[in-house]
C-alpha cells in the first residue's frame, strides 16, 4: 500500500497544481506547453514537437468575466476554459488547439482570439462523415495544417519518425489505462471513484510516458494486494464528465464504486487506438477518428453507443448506468432519450445527472444518488 500511495501522491500533485507542472516541464525541456481544448485533439503532434499537450476541461471558478464573452447556454467547461484564461491561468501556455464536434465548439476559437489575443489558437475541422476515405483524407490536410502551425511556433520540424514515435508512446498510454481500469473493478476499496478519476486525470498534465510508468506500476501493485469483497454496488458512468471530486464522493458514501466508463474525459480518450500500418503518420492519426465508435460528438446515424453501453454494464458486472449530463451539452441530450428507451427495454437501471462545474450544492444530486443506491439494493 505504500507503493500506492506514493503513486497517488505524485497523481494528486499534478492534478492540484497543473500550472506547476507546466513550469517544471518548460524548465526541464526548455519546451513549450500546448492547451488542447475537449475533446479530441491530435496529441502526438505536439508530443513529437517536444511540447506538452494539456487537457483543457475547465474546472470550477467563480465565473465573472466570462458571460461577456460566451452566452449564459454555453456548457460549463467552455465557461471556464474562458474565465481562467482572461484570469492569466493559462499564460504559460503557447498556444490552444480547439476541434469543432459541436455548435458551441464551433464559436470558441473566435472568442477566445478576441478575448485572450496574447495566447493563439490553431482550429480544427473534424469531418462529419468520418467514414469514407475522402473524410480521412481531408482531416489528414487539418493535421497537416496544426504540424506547421506547431513547427512555425518552435521553429523545428516534426519529422515522420518523431510522429511515429509519439504515436507509439500515445498507444502504449491508451493499453496502459485500459488494464488499470480493468484491474481496478477487483479493488473498490481501494481505488475509490475519486482515485480512479485521479489517475486518469493526472495524464492530462504528464508527458505521456513518465504517466504510463505510473499507471504500470499502480496496476503491478494493485494486483499484490489480497482480494477483498466489496458490499456495495457497481455502477457504469456516462456523459462528458463526473466531475467535481465531491460528485464522486457522494458515490461512495452510498457504496458505489465506479467499475467503467464511457466519458469523454476518460475512457472515449483511450479505447481507440491510432492504427498500425505503413501509411503516413499523418494519415493513421487521420484515420483514428473513423475508428471511434460510441462517441455523441462523433456520427454515428446507427447509434452504437446504445449497444455498446448495454455490453459495458454486462461485462463490467455493473448493476446500473449513471448518465452524467453536462448541461447545455447538445449532442448528449440528443442521445439520452434512445439511451434510456433502450436500458428500460433491456431491465437495467439508469440514473439522469445534471453536471454543472459552476454548481455550489450537490444537495440535489446527493438526494438522486441515495435513491439510486437504495433502489439498487432493494
Amino acid at each position: 500500500m505504500e507503493e500506492i500511495k506514493k503513486i497517488l501522491a505524485v497523481m494528486k500533485e499534478a492534478v492540484a497544481h497543473p500550472g506547476q507542472a507546466v513550469k517544471n516541464y518548460k524548465q526541464m525541456t526548455g519546451k513549450g506547453a500546448v492547451g488542447c481544448f475537449p475533446i479530441y485533439c491530435p496529441e502526438e503532434i505536439v508530443h513529437a514537437a517536444g511540447m506538452l499537450p494539456v487537457g483543457m476541461w475547465g474546472g470550477q471558478t467563480q465565473i465573472s468575466q466570462a458571460l461577456t464573452i460566451v452566452p449564459s447556454f454555453c456548457c460549463s467547461i467552455m465557461q471556464s476554459n474562458i474565465e481562467l484564461a482572461l484570469k492569466g491561468v493559462y499564460k504559460d501556455l503557447d498556444v490552444v488547439i480547439i476541434s469543432s464536434p459541436c455548435d458551441t465548439l464551433k464559436s470558441i476559437p473566435q472568442d477566445w482570439g478576441y478575448a485572450i489575443p496574447d495566447i493563439k489558437v490553431i482550429q480544427i475541422v473534424y469531418p462529419q462523415m468520418r467514414k469514407i476515405e475522402s473524410g480521412v483524407e481531408y482531416l489528414k490536410t487539418e493535421f497537416l495544417r496544426v504540424k506547421q502551425a506547431i513547427e512555425g511556433i518552435t521553429g523545428e520540424p516534426i519529422t515522420d519518425a518523431a510522429l511515429k514515435k509519439s504515436i507509439e508512446v500515445y498507444n502504449r498510454h491508451r493499453r496502459s489505462l485500459r488494464e488499470f481500469c480493468t484491474v481496478a473493478r477487483n479493488y473498490p476499496l481501494t481505488i475509490t471513484p475519486v482515485v480512479r478519476h485521479l489517475v486518469i486525470k493526472s495524464g492530462y498534465f504528464m508527458e505521456k510516458s513518465q504517466h504510463t510508468l505510473l499507471v504500470d506500476e499502480l496496476s503491478s501493485e494493485l494486483k499484490k494486494l489480497p482480494p477483498r469483497e466489496w458490499q456495495g454496488k457497481r455502477v457504469v458512468l456516462t456523459g462528458i464528465t463526473a466531475e467535481p471530486d465531491a460528485l464522486l464522493k457522494i458515490f461512495d458514501e452510498n457504496r458505489l464504486t465506479v467499475v467503467a466508463d464511457d466519458l469523454a474525459q476518460e475512457s472515449r480518450q483511450f479505447r481507440t487506438d491510432v492504427p498500425d500500418g505503413d501509411e503516413e503518420p499523418l494519415l493513421r492519426l487521420a484515420r483514428q477518428w473513423s475508428l471511434i465508435e460510441g462517441c455523441s460528438l462523433a456520427y454515428d446515424p446507427q447509434k452504437k453507443r446504445v449497444e455498446m453501453l448495454i455490453e459495458l454494464v454486462k461485462t463490467a458486472g455493473a448493476d446500473g448506468l449513471i448518465f452524467c449530463m453536462m448541461k447545455f451539452c447538445d449532442p448528449e441530450e440528443f442521445d439520452y432519450p434512445i439511451i434510456a428507451e433502450q436500458f428500460e427495454a433491456a431491465g437495467i437501471p439508469l440514473l439522469y445527472l445534471e453536471i454543472d462545474q459552476q454548481q455550489q450544492s450537490l444537495e440535489r444530486e446527493r438526494t438522486r444518488i441515495q435513491s439510486f443506491a437504495e433502489m439498487l439494493n432493494r
